[in-house]
């Protein structure tokens, strides 16, 4: 059995960071466009209004880069560290613990993007792509440079 949940780990990560992407990305959509119930239960949030605007471009853009896994890592930490501050500016000063302030949703994000930075994108990700094209073209390369040195 854990010899099964080892093999298929890659793919369970994968599926983690989608969803966890899709859902972070709404939430930027819903702020930015008025989208899936908008802001706050309807509207916008105004172009430029701060800490507000740039938190739903961050979850637009660092969600939609951590579901297709570009750059997932670097999305990841960015996102995560986004998470930190809403809660710490936002929630934590009404209340100590999440379930008290309203901030479960931003320390679950916080947490699950920081699993993300160091376990990496899984499976099914276009950094898998990109590796694996790198990794072929220097097989290659060293290929050619030893005919040639032979």
């Amino acid at each position: 059995m854990t010899s099964l949940l080892d093999r298929n780990q890659p793919y369970a990560v994968a599926l983690f960071r989608i969803v966890t992407g899709l859902l972070f990305a709404s939430h930027g959509a819903a702020s930015l466009f008025g989208v899936l119930g908008g802001a706050h239960g309807g509207g916008t949030v105004p172009a430029g209004a701060w800490p507000g605007w740039y938190a739903a471009v961050i979850q637009l853009v660092g969600g939609g880069l951590v579901l297709v896994g570009l750059g997932t890592r670097a999305a990841a930490f960015v996102a995560s560290g986004s998470m930190a501050y809403a809660y710490f500016s936002a929630h934590q000063p009404d209340a100590l613990w999440p379930l008290q302030n309203g901030g479960e949703l931003s320390a679950m994000f916080c947490w699950a993007f920081l699993l993300l930075v160091f376990t990496g994108p899984g499976a099914l990700a276009v950094d898998g792509l990109f590796a694996s094209r790198t990794a072929a073209g220097r097989s290659s390369g060293e290929r050619s440079a030893e005919a040639v040195a032979a």
